[in-house]
């Protein structure tokens, strides 16, 4: 059983393979014998001795033994747990990191990142447009540490270096961008790190940020493109039920030590239960998911090109994406295939002064249509539609959001696993109605 079991390695079979058996030789638990990995529930561990639990709050966040297969010793849940401790194992290795750390939703992991990162007088540049509630963490929240946020253009890569202080810590970018789907280069971002990083002390080097939201480690790996944090929401397509909501935060060993403090002292952790459904069903078929939606994806991206009452569809898949080829070059799959994604954007025709034609759209859509549901979240088996400019980017200023791409005929969507052609005469009996 041992010789069949090593005869070849993990790292020789494909990511969909990996996420479907996970680590079952993972020392966060013996589970050998188990087909399905087993779930704790304890939110408090028994200790044999004094020693023992003055050596797990000794060795508690460590990255040295987190690296080197040791077995943790489990105290208390929000310090450490078996089953988060698995789903992270294999979140690391999905996303392609030395490590991964899980919190109880993605603005917690977002948090965490620039929690980790950024001290009192230094600032995050992040990009024109990003998610609402991370641009009022960072707009609200993060000054009253003494944290600035500034925005500026990232697709002008070139013109980044301008806006660059002595103070900029972080460089921080959603790739999708949510909801325009337009893409940054993340190399070229770590190409203008670098350059800067050539003049700072290692400490106090440029980090590049990415949120992999949209892209999932499925469709696009940031960090092995020179990010040096990935922070992703597992509530959405890694999750990909709909049940669990859940944020990871993967990166280099030398971030473990920071960020699991972080999680400790601010308490945003991932319930033991959520992390398994997560680990059980949510990863094990994020490969298979995301292969479907994508293709229904395209297909539906080519229905909206076509539509006469559709103004322009942004879609990674389709030829005439104005980012073509930084899609083909920066969204692959781990097997080296082009992997758009399962997002949507598209805006209507409409006439100023007149109803919106994306509120009659979503509307109907939401009172008829069976395949097709009105919801904020994305990435789940369920086709999901909704407005960004009045709803979940509706913290951004109006000038704000017309300035950078966002128009307010503007519909985001969500592909699922349902029948395509379902879909397309659901959003074609809608169309009828605009």
């Amino acid at each position: 059983m041992e010789t069949r079991r090593h005869h070849r390695r993990k790292e020789d079979y494909s990511l969909r393979t990996h996420l479907i058996h996970g680590n079952f030789e993972s020392r966060k638990w013996d589970y050998d014998h188990h087909v399905v990995p087993p779930i704790s529930q304890s939110t408090a561990f028994r200790l044999s001795s004094l020693e023992r639990g003055a050596r797990g709050f000794e060795e508690f966040a460590s990255a040295e033994e987190q690296s080197n297969g040791h077995h943790p010793i489990y105290i208390y849940d929000r310090l450490n747990e078996p089953t988060r401790g698995m789903l992270e194992e294999n979140l690391a290795y999905a996303e392609g990191g030395d490590v991964a750390v899980a919190y109880a939703t993605g603005m917690a992991a977002v948090s965490a990142a620039l929690g980790s990162a950024l001290q009192q007088g230094q600032e995050v540049l992040a990009h024109e447009i990003v998610y609402g509630c991370t641009f009022s963490q960072m707009t609200n929240w993060l000054p009253r540490f003494g944290i600035k946020a500034r925005f500026a253009n990232f697709f002008k890569t070139e013109s980044l270096p301008r806006q660059i202080t002595p103070h900029t810590r972080v460089l921080y970018f959603e790739t999708p961008i949510n909801p325009t789907m337009q893409l940054i280069d993340i190399a070229a971002v770590r190409a203008v790190a670098d350059k800067v990083n050539e003049h700072r002390k290692p400490d106090d080097r440029l980090l590049v940020m990415v949120d992999n939201t949209f892209a999932t480690p499925q469709c696009q790996r940031p960090l092995r493109l020179g990010a040096d944090m990935v922070v992703e929401s597992l509530t959405k397509a890694i999750g990909g039920f709909g049940t669990d909501m859940g944020g990871l935060v993967a990166t280099s060993s030398d971030w473990y030590h920071q960020l699991m403090l972080y999680r400790k002292d601010f308490g945003g952790v991932l319930n033991g239960r959520s992390a398994w459904s997560m680990l059980v069903y949510g990863l094990s078929t994020l490969a298979t998911r995301m292969t479907n939606m994508q293709k229904t994806a395209q297909r539906v991206g080519e229905f909206l090109c076509k539509h006469p009452k559709v103004e322009f569809v942004s879609y990674p898949g389709l030829d005439c994406f104005p980012q073509k080829a930084l899609a083909h070059r920066q969204m692959l799959s781990p097997e080296g295939k082009f992997a758009p994604g399962s997002m949507l954007y598209f805006v209507l025709k409409g006439e100023p002064g007149k109803p919106s034609n994306a509120e009659k759209l979503v509307n109907y859509l939401a009172e008829h249509a069976y395949s097709i549901t009105l919801a904020v979240s994305l990435g789940q088996i369920k086709t999901l539609i909704e407005h960004p400019y009045s709803m979940t980017h509706s913290a951004l200023p109006d000038e704000q959001k017309r300035a950078f791409g966002m128009h307010p005929e503007g519909i985001r969507l969500s592909v699922g696993l349902e029948d395509w052609h379902d879909i397309i005469r659901d959003l074609e009996l809608a169309l009828e109605k605009v």
